[in-house]
C-alpha cells in the first residue's frame, strides 16, 4: 500500500486515519481516485444533500426513512467536480472510513456493502472486534482494487458475488469455522481477538497468523473459484499444485493426524500450503499479496537499502507502479532484500520475524503463476 498525505497540511496520514492529527480536516478512502484524501463539508444549501435509502442486504437494517445527508468535497485533482458522503458504518459505527461518491444510491460503502453479517453488537467487545476485521478486510480490498481485481457484491452478482460473514461462536453450539463457501468468507471473530489467534497460533505451531492474512488466504479461494476453476489455465494450474479433485477432506485428516508432508519445505510456501492444492493455492496468494502491498509501501517511502559490505543484500529505489504492472522478477529480485531487513528490524524490537518463510524454487515458481493469473484477470475484466 502506498503512504498518504493530508491534503490540506501535508502531513503523513494513514489508511486507517479518519481525521488529520495535524489540521483537523475529515479524511475518507475515496475508492474512485484509491486515494486516503481530506474532505470540507459542503455548506447547507449550496448543494442539495441527495436522499438515499440503503438496501436490506446491507448492514445494520436499513432506516425506515430516506435520509438527507451531508455532501463532501476534496482538493484531490483527480476528485474535482465530485461531490461525496460518508459510509454510515463512518458516521453510525465509526467503524469505517470510505467515502461514496453522491451518485451512489446506497447508503454503504463498496466495502461495507460486501459484509451483510455483522457481530452481534448487543454483545460490548464485538464493536471493537468488528473495527479490527473491518480494517483487515478494507486493507485486502485495496490491493484487489489497485490490480484491477474482479470485486463485486451479491446484489451486483447473485451467481459468482463475494460476500462477507462476521460471526461469533453461539452460547452452547457449534464453533463457527474461517473459511471460504463459493464466494462466501466466513471469519470467526475470535481472530480479531490477539490473546485467541496467539493462543491457535501456537497450539497449530504455525510461524505466522494474523487478521489480515485470514482474508488474503480465504480471497484467494474465492479467486480461485474465479479465475481458474473453469479456465484454460487449469491444467498447467494442476501440473504445478497438484489435481485438486483430489479428496479434501481426507486431506485435511491426514494432516492433522499425521503432520505435514516429509521436505514439505522444497515445494511451499508454508506447512499448510502442503495438505492440498486448494490451500496450496491459497497460501501462495496469501503470501504474494504479502510480498505486493509490503513492496509498495516500501517503494512510496522511498526506501532503498545500501549496505557498506559488499556482501549484504542491497535494494535499488523502486518504481511506484502495482504489482500487476510489473515483471515477476522485479518482485522477487526485491523481496529478497526487504524481507532480510523487515526481520531485522523486528528482532530489534524484540518481535519475532516479519516474514518467517524461507521461498524454495518450487514455492517461487508458484508465486509467479499466481502473477502471471493477476495479470491475466486485471486485463480480462
Amino acid at each position: 500500500m502506498r503512504t498518504f498525505h493530508c491534503d490540506h497540511c501535508g502531513n503523513p496520514v494513514f489508511y486507517e486515519n479518519v481525521f488529520c492529527a495535524k489540521c483537523g480536516h475529515t479524511l475518507a478512502f475515496i475508492p474512485d481516485v484509491m486515494l486516503v484524501a481530506s474532505l470540507d463539508e459542503v455548506p447547507p444549501g449550496n448543494t442539495p444533500a441527495k436522499e438515499v435509502v440503503a438496501p436490506s442486504a446491507a448492514p445494520p437494517a436499513p432506516p425506515d426513512k430516506p435520509q438527507k445527508l451531508p455532501l463532501w468535497v476534496s482538493p484531490v485533482p483527480r476528485a474535482k467536480g465530485k461531490t461525496y458522503r460518508l459510509c454510515r458504518n463512518y458516521t453510525e459505527h465509526a467503524v469505517c472510513n470510505w467515502a461514496i461518491s453522491s451518485n451512489d444510491k446506497n447508503d454503504y460503502c463498496r466495502s461495507c456493502r460486501l459484509t451483510p453479517v455483522i457481530p452481534d453488537l448487543s454483545v460490548a467487545e464485538n464493536h471493537a472486534l468488528w473495527l479490527r476485521l473491518e480494517i483487515a478486510k478494507r486493507r485486502l480490498l485495496y490491493s484487489l482494487l489497485e490490480y484491477e481485481l474482479p470485486v463485486h457484491d451479491r446484489i451486483e452478482d447473485p451467481r459468482l458475488g463475494l460476500a462477507f460473514h462476521f460471526k461469533g461462536d453461539p452460547p452452547g453450539g457449534p464453533r463457527v469455522l474461517t473459511g471460504h463457501d463459493h464466494g462466501l468468507i466466513t471469519v470467526n471473530i475470535g481472530e480479531a481477538d490477539d490473546v485467541q489467534r496467539e493462543r491457535n497460533r501456537v497450539s497449530l505451531h504455525e510461524p505466522y497468523r494474523t487478521l489480515l492474512g485470514h482474508f488474503r488466504h480465504e480471497i484467494g479461494h474465492y479467486y480461485w473459484d474465479l479465475l481458474l476453476q473453469n479456465s484454460p489455465r487449469i491444467e498447467d494450474y494442476r501440473k504445478l499444485f497438484g489435481d485438486e479433485r483430489a479428496n479434501y477432506d481426507q486431506a485435511l485428516k491426514d494432516h492433522y493426524a499425521k503432520g505435514p508432508k516429509p521436505g514439505w519445505q522444497e515445494s511451499f510456501v508454508s506447512e499448510y500450503a502442503s495438505v492440498h492444492p486448494w490451500e496450496d493455492w491459497a497460501e501462495t496468494w496469501a503470501h504474494y499479496l504479502h510480498m505486493t502491498d509490503t513492496l509498495e509501501t516500501a517503494a512510496s517511502c522511498g526506501l532503498s537499502l545500501q549496505p557498506d559490505r559488499s556482501d549484504e543484500p542491497t535494494l535499488k529505489k523502486q518504481v511506484k507502479k502495482p504489482a500487476h504492472r510489473q515483471n515477476f522478477d522485479e518482485i522477487i529480485d526485491n523481496w529478497f532484500p526487504l524481507t532480510y531487513a523487515l526481520n531485522n528490524l523486528n528482532r530489534g524490537m524484540g518481535l519475532s520475524d516479519a516474514y518467517p518463510f524461507i521461498l524454495s524454487p518450487k514455492a517461487i515458481e508458484k508465486l509467479k503463476f499466481v502473477h502471471q493469473t493477476v495479470c491475466q484477470a486485471s486485463r480480462a475484466d
